[in-house]
């Protein structure tokens, strides 16, 4: 079963030659093409928290050492191969996720900025350079998370599970991890896909620049929070720049939301974590929870600072910060011709689901915040 979750390309004011390395002109204009980091207020956010201290795994096509992202990785694994460090990528899906993940750029203003730009990056290659992909072997790499204490796991890549699979992201959501999977993409899946669908899951689907749903996203009941989807900047292979579109990057996003939470409360179970994301998401689309915003749009700065009662207390109102506003509008995007290279998400294996732990706030409980 293959599923779309990203469809990447690099942005046409880079060389197309995989050996050049972008000029210098690109590395400023790429911050300004980051109309994410507006939206989701992330320099606000960076006043409270910038993820030190929280390790994310990424497993994924491997991570190119960016020079924007490279002071942030740290040595992984190939489990395709059983030896490496997973710091190569022949793909560029999984440089560009782990850079909108812990990006910290090349200077004020310059280079690709992630959302935890002082979080550390595990990478793991477990699907191919032409991203193909065996649910066992995503379990393996979950599994590998697990033992260097991965305080959040980041995965852009959706399909069926089995039953190795289902059990390795049962052990990482034991292990007081947060998990984050994307929902997947039209047309490609019609349904969420695996690990996407797990209880316990943080399951990410995918907004425009507007803060509305994303076409391209799939729907569905188990969808927990949204975030931006469409034309997001990041890094990629060889010191280029990449544009994608699709519920990887949103997953991504979401997952530097987390290590954001879990660096400023390092002692908050994952479980709260990510109560504390859906508890201060922008309601949007009818009141309260619904199938394509989950709870709502991430805010940054709410999921930092609000009051937010622990699990229990659900239904309790949630009182945001009182500097919270709607999130400015977007910028104009580049609208350069782009050049594809592919896209990810081939989670091959049959399998059942198992029951674990979900936050809800109750159905009918008022949303916590106004639309944006």
């Amino acid at each position: 079963m293959r599923v779309a979750l990203s469809i990447l390309a690099l942005v046409s004011f880079i060389s197309t030659q995989a050996a050049q390395p972008a000029a210098p002109e690109d590395a400023l204009r790429v911050r300004k093409d980051q109309w994410h980091l507006d939206f989701l207020r992330v320099n606000e956010a960076h006043k409270i928290s910038r993820g030190a201290g929280v390790l994310v795994a990424v497993p994924d096509t491997g991570v190119d050492p960016h020079p924007d992202l490279s002071q942030n990785l740290l040595a992984g694994r190939n489990v395709l191969t059983g030896s490496g460090d997973g710091l190569r990528d022949a793909n560029s899906h999984g440089t560009a996720m782990a850079g909108l993940i812990a990006a910290h750029g090349s200077g004020r203003e310059v280079g690709a900025l992630g959302i935890a730009p002082e979080a550390k990056v595990l990478p793991i290659i477990s699907s191919t350079s032409d991203n193909y992909g065996e649910a066992d072997k995503l379990a393996e790499a979950i599994d590998y998370a697990v033992t260097q204490h991965a305080g959040v796991i980041s995965i852009s890549s959706a399909g069926v599970a089995s039953e190795r699979l289902i059990r390795s992201v049962k052990s990482a959501l034991a292990a007081d991890i947060v998990v984050i999977a994307g929902v997947g993409n039209l047309p490609e899946a019609a349904t969420i896909g695996y690990p996407a669908a797990e209880e316990g899951v943080i399951a990410v689907g995918g907004t425009d620049q507007a803060g509305n749903h994303a076409q391209i996203s799939v729907t569905g009941s188990k969808i927990e929070v949204a975030a931006p989807a469409v034309d997001i900047y990041s890094t990629s292979y060889g010191g280029k720049y990449s544009k994608g579109t699709g519920t990887s990057s949103a997953t991504a996003i979401v997952a530097g939301a987390a290590a954001l939470i879990r660096s400023k409360y390092p002692n908050l179970p994952a479980q709260e974590v990510a109560h504390r994301l859906t508890a201060t998401a922008v309601d949007k689309g009818p009141p309260g929870r619904d199938d394509q915003y989950g709870y709502g749009v991430i805010d940054l700065v709410a999921a930092l600072t609000a009051d937010v009662p622990p699990l229990g207390f659900e239904s309790s109102n949630v009182t945001p910060p009182a500097s919270a506003e709607a999130a400015p509008e977007k910028g104009d995007d580049s609208s350069a011709t782009v050049r594809g290279l592919a896209t990810l998400g081939v989670l091959v294996a049959a399998g059942g689901g198992y029951l674990f732990w979900r936050r809800r706030r109750r159905a009918d409980d008022p949303p916590p915040r106004v639309s944006r």
